[in-house]
């Protein structure tokens, strides 16, 4: 097997301590399941799905992509590590959980056939989280971010 050596300084300014209630992968799965037999009843989830926080990262909230399996392959959705942050609204989280739900929904990176040919061309995303009447979190969503995710990234990141 290859290993590839990956060299990083750490971040001191970034937080490490969460409070008494930490947001975990244990806590994200049971987001995601929620969300799914909440406003995705019809979605059936054909393989393994995977939901994790990644590294804090300042523009990437949340993404989905394949596992490293070739037949059968895992749908791995990484969440951006700065979301265990308790400073961060669960409106946040919740919103960009369901994004990137609904890209496995609409065959990004799931075994579901591909229903648009570009992810986010014409609003797809946004049309489809508002049909299933979450106009609303999506909205709460953006304003938070607009007005506070700047000054947030200046002080942790």
């Amino acid at each position: 097997m290859f290993y590839k050596i990956i060299k990083f300084r750490p971040n001191l300014r970034r937080r490490t301590n969460f409070g008494e209630n930490p947001r975990d992968s244990k806590w994200l799965k049971h987001r995601l399941q929620e969300f799914k037999n909440r406003y995705f009843p019809d979605l059936t989830i054909s393989n393994n799905l995977i939901i994790k926080f990644g590294r804090p990262t300042k523009t990437r909230l949340g993404s989905i992509k394949h596992g490293r399996r070739r037949d059968n392959p895992n749908t791995i959705i990484t969440i951006n590590g700065h979301f265990q942050d308790q400073q961060i609204p669960d409106f946040v989280i919740d919103a960009t959980i369901m994004h990137e739900l609904t890209h496995y929904a609409q065959g990004w990176f799931s075994p579901h056939p591909q229903k648009y040919r570009h992810p986010h061309l014409g609003s797809v995303v946004k049309n489809e989280l508002t049909e299933r009447g979450l106009d609303d979190i999506l909205i709460l969503s953006r304003r938070w971010l607009k007005k506070n995710w700047r000054d947030y990234i200046r002080k942790y990141h």
